[in-house]
């Protein structure tokens, strides 16, 4: 049964979804974006599971987490990376994005070392609420031609640290994340 006021949750992985529910998360997503939601993006958020809500009007927040692989200190760390987060406009601020994190969460805290997002400005005050802490050290990229320093995510980067598990000391070395197409983070 749908709660019509709060709408229902329900995770999925991805080859569980029709192409129509990845359809309408598509749309959701680039609405939520305002056109700034590219292919690249959209492929990110795919291949692993995926937390939504739905009410009366259709979708009304989704995310997912992948997995990713990240090296610090010499050690390469199994990271459920949070992707594709949006909540549709006349939702927002009514604790949807707070429901699908916690879905994701509960995913990355059973199946992952760590879990890791990057997150815009809007998006920050909801990961710090969650006890997402920002990685206060340097970010780089392992890309076709070597490593690469990615100042620019220095601050929008966020670490989960799942129970009894220790999250990486960023004064020894920085984060090293896979290479990807499009935005890396």
């Amino acid at each position: 049964m749908t709660d019509t006021t709060t709408g229902s949750l329900r995770t999925a992985h991805t080859y569980q979804l029709s192409e129509a529910a990845l359809g309408e998360i598509r749309a959701l997503l680039d609405a939520a974006f305002d056109g700034d939601f590219h292919d690249d993006d959209w492929s990110h958020g795919l291949g692993g599971v995926h937390a939504f809500v739905r009410d009366r009007e259709g979708l009304a927040a989704h995310g997912s987490v992948i997995m990713r692989r990240v090296v610090h200190g010499g050690r390469s760390y199994r990271v459920g990376y949070v992707e594709a987060v949006a909540v549709r406009a006349d939702r927002r601020r009514q604790g949807l994005g707070g429901r699908v994190m916690g879905a994701l969460e509960r995913v990355i805290d059973g199946a992952y070392e760590l879990g890791a997002l990057s997150a815009s400005d809007d998006g920050a005050g909801l990961y710090r609420s969650r006890g997402w802490k920002p990685w206060r050290g340097r970010i780089e990229v392992l890309g076709p031609d070597g490593v690469v320093p990615l100042p620019d995510e220095e601050d929008s980067t966020f670490l989960r640290q799942p129970p009894g598990l220790l999250l990486p000391d960023p004064a020894a070395t920085s984060l090293l994340f896979d290479w990807r197409d499009g935005d890396v983070l």
